[in-house]
């Protein structure tokens, strides 16, 4: 089992948190409430209203499970491709496509359980515009940081109520990262031309930020219904009877375009923090490494 790439993948995704974490509550907003018009009105009324802490809203929990569940990704991921590789015999060659795909997929799959209580606190949290830097006399805050969110949707809704969204989140992620991953590696091969010569550093950026792109536009309609189902009767009486209401509703109310309305925020931000995933993953991994990996990882070339 190749330990490296569960230490590396949960630093690397403690980092990419921390760069996207302002457009994410963005995102998340345009998503669930439709006071919000477009980004720039989102980013303004945000600003003005709550300040610059407003975009930083339930970002303690997921800095602590986003470095578990991209842990999980990223050690999933490189544990599967090695085991395809035993299984057919060629500890040596290089993964193939489909390979790759798979173990995607098996990483994008494995995170969920993990992932999905801290994402509907963050969710919900994100989602409560009210200060609480205002009068008195305004209405105040439902949660009052991630602790106790947490502990209030257990108390409201029940354990079950932290897995609520866990079946798009599933859907979402499943599919997103195994695009995520074979893009990498697809751009990587490309750069460095089929060969197995170092990569520059700035060519692991590059391919980091457009695999970042390529998972979100694939992740987006199933994370705005998991966004829907997760802020479902947080804030009003419930609109939804389950996941496929969810979608039929959606629709009918608001057409299809509205699963795409976010892909334009999600590509600005999947592309910055995917290159400093890959970036820090890729150093950490090649650093802690003692001995020959027989996985697909480009070493970084710094000159």
């Amino acid at each position: 089992m190749h330990i490296v790439d569960f230490l590396s993948g949960s630093v690397a995704g403690a980092c990419g948190v921390a760069v996207g974490f302002p457009l994410d509550t963005v995102k998340v907003r345009i998503q669930t409430q439709k006071q919000f018009t477009g980004v720039y009105q989102c980013a303004v009324e945000t600003l003005s209203k709550e300040g610059v802490h407003g975009f930083f809203k339930g970002m303690s929990l997921p800095l602590t499970t986003v470095s578990l569940t991209s842990s999980v990704v990223f050690g999933t991921y490189r544990n599967c491709l090695q085991c395809m590789k035993q299984a057919r015999g060629a500890d040596w060659s290089p993964n193939t496509k489909l390979e790759v795909f798979l173990a995607g997929m098996a990483g994008g799959v494995a995170q969920t359980s993990v992932m999905s209580p801290g994402d509907i606190v963050k969710v919900r949290l994100q989602c409560q515009t009210e200060s609480m830097r205002e009068g008195a006399r305004t209405l105040r805050p439902k949660y009052h940081g991630a602790v106790h969110c947490l502990l209030s949707i257990v108390k409201d809704e029940g354990f079950r109520g932290l897995y609520r969204g866990a079946l798009p989140l599933m859907l979402r992620d499943g599919p997103s990262y195994a695009t995520y991953f074979l893009t990498y590696a697809t751009v990587s091969e490309w750069m460095s031309g089929g060969s197995n010569k170092k990569l520059h550093w700035s060519g692991v950026l590059l391919a980091g930020g457009v695999a970042g792109m390529a998972g979100w536009t694939v992740a987006t309609p199933m994370d705005v219904i998991k966004a829907r189902l997760q802020m479902d009767g947080a804030q009003g009486p419930k609109q939804y009877k389950g996941f496929f209401h969810c979608i039929v509703e959606t629709v009918r109310v608001e057409g299809a375009a509205v699963f795409f309305r976010s892909l334009g925020i999600n590509c600005l931000r999947a592309f910055p923090v995917n290159m400093v995933v890959f970036l820090t993953y890729e150093v950490l991994s090649g650093f802690l490494r003692t001995g020959p990996e027989s996985v697909d990882s480009p070493n970084i070339d710094w000159e």
